[in-house]
């Protein structure tokens, strides 16, 4: 079975814990998030080494953050669209893009 690329993990992570924390309770998005996030973590140690897991999992987690205040000055739904892109591109061009090279 192929691994899912890290950059999915952090937007169902991001969009699907936003969802989750809105629609039914804050602790289940806060698990949602922190779901995604570990699996995101063990895809980046293997696709790109410690260092780049440890910098990209600040991403996500900063992004996380950054959502709250940003959504005062655009919308909740647009901030977070905005930051999960961001992390997701960062994601992307950071470990997923190393998939299955040796």
């Amino acid at each position: 079975m192929a691994s899912v690329p890290s950059s999915v993990l952090t937007t169902a992570g991001l969009i699907g814990g936003y969802s989750a924390a809105r629609a039914f309770d804050r602790r289940l998005g806060g698990a949602v998030l922190a779901a995604c996030g570990a699996a995101a973590f063990t895809s980046w140690r293997r696709n790109a080494g410690l260092p780049a897991a440890a910098a990209l999992s600040a991403v996500y987690t900063g992004a996380f953050g950054l959502s709250h205040p940003l959504s005062k000055k655009m919308g909740a739904w647009p901030s977070v669209l905005a930051v999960t892109a961001a992390t997701g591109v960062t994601a992307h061009m950071v470990a997923d893009r190393r998939r299955g090279r040796g």
